[in-house]
């Protein structure tokens, strides 16, 4: 399994991030994915999951401006951040939510206020 997310960066505070994560070696399809983050010195904490089915959740904290979606042709999975702020500064990982496989490097956002 490999996952390969992008897309993360320095935003000021209320601007956008769209994070992509790349994954081959899967039944992408057919598997729930989920994007996660860890902000410093914080536990790794789950932040969306997205089912085969494109059935979303998002954790509360971030629910009226996260958005997970996926593309199960080019196996990918989406994070639209929005209205984003300081406390949103991690390093974000997607993974698989049942069986997760081996951590990444994750992609670095950073928002400055």
């Amino acid at each position: 399994v490999q996952l390969q997310a992008s897309g993360g960066g320095l935003v000021q505070a209320g601007g956008s991030l769209r994070l992509s994560c790349a994954a081959s070696g899967i039944l992408f399809s057919l598997t729930t994915m989920a994007w996660y983050r860890q902000a410093p010195g914080k536990q790794r904490e789950l932040v969306a999951t997205i089912s085969r089915s494109g059935t979303t959740n998002v954790t509360d904290s971030v629910k009226e401006r996260f958005t997970i979606s996926r593309d199960n042709v080019k196996k990918t999975v989406y994070l639209q951040m929005n209205s984003l702020e300081p406390e949103d500064t991690a390093v974000y990982y997607c993974n698989l939510y049942y069986s997760p496989a081996s951590w990444g490097k994750g992609t670095l956002v950073t928002v400055s206020s």
